[in-house]
């Protein structure tokens, strides 16, 4: 019986390496477009007189980052934890391009 405890316990966080590296891939993809769509949503509300355009590419670009989160939840803790990783990734990767050129 104690073995079988013992067996229980080991159980680790990432049952499937390839799928977390996967979503981790995906985050910094995904985070990519989405920190780009951001730049052209700016640039759009600075540049035009118009609010429709900027306004739907926002909740475009919000609805699709929450269902990005919820299939990487739906996998599990890791491929959560990996994909918000690689979106944080993009992020600091666009932060350093904007930075560079401004």
């Amino acid at each position: 019986m104690e073995e079988d405890a013992q067996r229980m316990i080991r159980t680790s966080l990432i049952t499937h390496p390839e799928l977390t590296l996967l979503t981790a891939f995906a985050g910094l993809m995904f985070g990519l477009a989405y920190f780009a769509a951001l730049k052209r949503s700016v640039t759009l509300l600075v540049r035009s007189d118009s609010w429709l355009g900027p306004v739907a590419l926002t909740l475009v670009r919000v609805g699709a980052a929450a269902g990005f989160l919820l299939i990487a939840a739906k996998l599990g803790a890791a491929p959560l934890l990996s994909g918000f990783a690689g979106f944080l990734v993009a992020r600091a990767l666009a932060l350093r391009a904007e930075r560079r050129a401004g």
